[in-house]
């Protein structure tokens, strides 16, 4: 039985990777502080379900609680490790930037040190497509510069990327850095926007539309990219011997380190994202369409490649597939609690 340490395991992304690893036969380390950056009891259920197994385990702590990660690695050794825990959102990293400071610059530091100590055979980091910055050739390719984040949540995540490396090249650490594309689903976060639009076009009010609605986003629904890291997990990068690096790869020329986009490699346009939400509630949105807020990117974009060539697995669920999919769940969710 494989261990795995995952780190944000109360989290939107990170309980239903927890859920798949358990179910794969995996013993799961977790830790989250179940931060009140949003709905707290949101992150108890996933964790009280979570709880269920007894494969799973779970403390309730700081990532960058200075010796809580490397007493971690001590005691589990774990074989896998996946870094979901984060600081997110790319609005509130305007408002409180140094929880974005704490928790995913020193946070990370504080893994990669205790990696250090106990290696495991594989690290997955999260980044983010917001790395893209302001790049405006799509889709956004691993190979493509990276070079201008436009929001400070998005400039720790780079960095994160590049001290990551740093780690790979000198200790010899495996590491995948991957960069999600607007994930979404079931058991979702509330500061995303189909949260907040279901909620809103639900109880009849209005939703913000922000750049009037012009605005494209590459949503990837949440089993998808589960099962991207799990097919990635046994896809560990190595050093090249010679330095050579396959054309159209990211992978390092001088350590075991790779970046790889997860995205559904469909530009949606927003505002067929919200007939999407309309056709599931079966109700119309009364939009208030705003400017575009600071921080943000007219459009993202994945392009896959890499990820198909590394594991054989493309994204595949149709937007509306998954926006029903969450609609469905809040409706059961929300009626019952």
């Amino acid at each position: 039985m494989r261990t795995a340490l995952v780190t944000g395991s109360a989290g939107f992304i990170g309980f239903h990777l927890c859920q798949r690893l358990l179910a794969d036969g995996f013993r799961v380390v977790g830790i989250d502080n179940l931060s009140d950056y949003y709905d707290v009891a949101l992150k108890e259920r996933r964790q009280a379900m979570l709880l269920q197994s007894p494969a799973f385990s779970v403390v309730n702590d700081d990532v960058q609680t200075p010796g809580r990660l490397m007493a971690l690695f001590a005691e589990h050794r774990p074989d896998v490790v996946v870094h979901l825990a984060a600081q997110a959102g790319v609005r509130y990293s305007i408002e409180n930037p140094r929880s974005y400071l704490d928790s995913n610059i020193t946070g990370t530091f504080e893994l990669l040190e205790a990696a250090r100590a106990w290696p495991p055979a594989h690290m997955l980091l999260a980044s983010t497509s917001s790395a893209f910055g302001a790049n405006t050739k799509m889709p956004y390719a691993e190979t493509d510069r990276a070079d201008h984040q436009m929001s400070f949540y998005a400039a720790t995540k780079k960095a994160n990327e590049g001290m990551a490396h740093s780690y790979a090249h000198l200790f010899d650490l495996p590491v995948t850095m991957f960069r999600f594309f607007t994930v979404y689903g079931p058991w979702g976060r509330p500061d995303m926007a189909l949260f907040k639009f279901t909620k809103a076009i639900l109880a009849g009010e209005p939703i913000d539309v922000y750049n009037y609605g012009d605005m494209k986003r590459d949503f990837t629904y949440v089993t998808d990219l589960v099962e991207a890291i799990r097919l990635l997990i046994d896809t560990p990068p190595q050093r090249p011997a010679d330095g050579i690096v396959p054309e159209g790869d990211s992978l390092s020329p001088v350590a075991p380190w790779r970046v790889v986009n997860i995205g559904n490699s469909d530009a949606v346009q927003l505002t067929d994202f919200i007939a999407a939400i309309e056709e599931a509630t079966g109700l119309t949105a009364t939009r208030n369409l705003m400017p575009m807020q600071a921080g943000d990117v007219p459009a993202t974009w994945a392009n896959a490649d890499l990820l198909r060539k590394l594991t054989g697995y493309s994204p595949r669920t149709d937007v509306r597939e998954g926006v029903r999919a969450f609609v469905d769940w809040y409706r059961d969710y929300y009626r019952t609690n």
